[in-house]
């Protein structure tokens, strides 16, 4: 974030059109929001300046391309000194399977979202990307056999 921005309802009106289609043109988001183009073009542009708006993207189908398994791994490290976090960390930002990673409270330290093509592949995942990352203690997992809700819609 370059900035610090305070916003206001229509700031909020903008997020959520550009969240809903990010694809809006800036006519049609105006319109949208009630607001003339070029202030609404203004808005947009400090949101993005102020890391509101951090990017735009294009909402794939992970089973249309092949990636039929979603697993959400929990992951204990051995020991938590600075070397072992920035190298388990860094290793998980290279690896492309790996969605999201965060960290937690609890027994577990990290929550993984994975996404490969089949059991196999899963099992490839572990043994030659997760079982390479030192310091790991335990890995559990649980396999999605299905979806009741997924959005990247916040509620602004």
């Amino acid at each position: 974030m370059t900035a610090k921005l305070r916003i206001d309802a229509k700031d909020r009106q903008i997020v959520r059109a550009l969240q809903q289609d990010g694809r809006l043109s800036n006519i049609d988001l105006a319109a949208r929001v009630n607001l003339s183009p070029s202030p609404c073009l203004r808005r947009v542009r400090l949101l993005e300046e102020a890391g509101i708006i951090s990017g735009y993207t294009a909402v794939v189908d992970p089973k249309a391309v092949g990636l039929t398994i979603t697993a959400f791994i929990r992951i204990a490290l051995a020991r938590h000194d600075r070397e072992v976090v920035a190298g388990f960390e860094a290793r998980v930002r290279d690896i492309d399977e790996i969605l999201d990673c965060y960290l937690l409270t609890g027994e577990a330290d990290y929550l993984l979202c994975v996404l490969v093509p089949d059991l196999d592949a899963y099992e490839n995942f572990v043994r030659t990307r997760l079982h390479g990352i030192p310091g790991i203690t335990s890995i559990t997992t649980n396999l999605v056999y299905g979806t009741v809700k997924t959005s990247r819609v916040m509620p602004v």
